[in-house]
């Protein structure tokens, strides 16, 4: 019987004493981040730089592609950014025949977005690598490591109509 109470201690201990909160701790998660998000858009810079295009082009091929059919103004909401810079980069993608605009159904003032068949293999290049990296760690990881990612990326995020599409 005693075993089971110095267990529950340890257990309660464990909780109440966040060691992860540490300053230290925080900073080495931040560092953290800067270094995934560095090598995780290396591969994909390289491959952008060839087109003479950057990480917006990228953010663009990339959300184009995974939602055919997005307004502008869907994804100037996606991406936080101003519509003067989405235009310049979309201008871009299109002149390279990279995506196409056509009006909306209903609504012919909307110009619904879509990858050309050299845009979805763009995109297929761009994604593949990133694929391949987030596939390793989450093996590496495990299902509930993956979980506790998942949870910690939602509790970084600051707006709630991106967090409720991942919940």
């Amino acid at each position: 019987m005693a075993d089971i109470k110095s267990s529950a201690v340890s257990l309660t201990k464990l909780h109440a004493n966040p060691l992860f909160l540490r300053e230290e701790e925080l900073r080495q998660g931040i560092e953290m981040l800067f270094h995934a998000y560095r090598d995780f858009t290396a591969e994909p810079d390289a491959m952008l730089a060839r087109y003479n295009f950057g990480r917006a082009h990228h953010r663009v091929v990339y959300f184009v592609g995974r939602y055919p059919g997005t307004t502008v103004s869907a994804l100037l909401d996606i991406l936080k950014i101003t519509k003067q810079s989405l235009s310049r980069v979309l201008s871009q993608l299109v002149a390279q025949g990279l995506i196409e605009q056509k009006p909306g159904e209903l609504d012919r003032r909307q110009r619904l977005l879509y990858l050309t068949e050299d845009g979805q293999e763009l995109e297929r290049q761009l994604t593949a690598t990133q694929r391949a990296r987030i596939a390793r760690a989450y093996r590496d990881a495990g299902a509930e490591a993956v979980e506790g990612f998942r949870k910690v990326m939602l509790g970084i995020m600051s707006d709630e109509k991106d967090r409720i599409k991942f919940v």
